[in-house]
């Protein structure tokens, strides 16, 4: 288990408006994502972190939460505190939010 604990939160709270990035690559994002969600995926994380917004919450999701888990983890190492959506765009869905797009 790593040092570099982060925060999980199921999607039903991730508060309307957040900053919520899909980190996953853009052909899986295109296809379908959380409404309200903004593409970085995972594969340009290192060289783009820097276009997130550091003065809000970052909450990061991909289809079920492994590899938003990971860019968490990546963040928290690089002393940025990242939020992790529990289950993913999967989960989202699946309570029922808005989805953009058909799987």
């Amino acid at each position: 288990m790593s040092d570099f604990e982060f925060e999980t939160v199921q999607p039903t709270d991730v508060p309307q408006g957040a900053q919520l990035i899909d980190i996953r690559e853009p052909d899986e994002y295109d296809q379908w994502h959380a409404e309200g969600a903004e593409n970085l995926p995972l594969s340009q994380l290192q060289q783009r972190y820097g276009e997130f917004d550091l003065d809000r919450d970052i909450y990061l999701i991909c289809l079920s939460g492994g590899r938003s888990a990971r860019a968490c983890q990546w963040l928290e190492m690089n002393g940025i505190d990242a939020i992790n959506v529990a289950n993913g765009t999967a989960g989202w869905r699946d309570a029922g939010l808005p989805i953009v797009g058909q799987e």
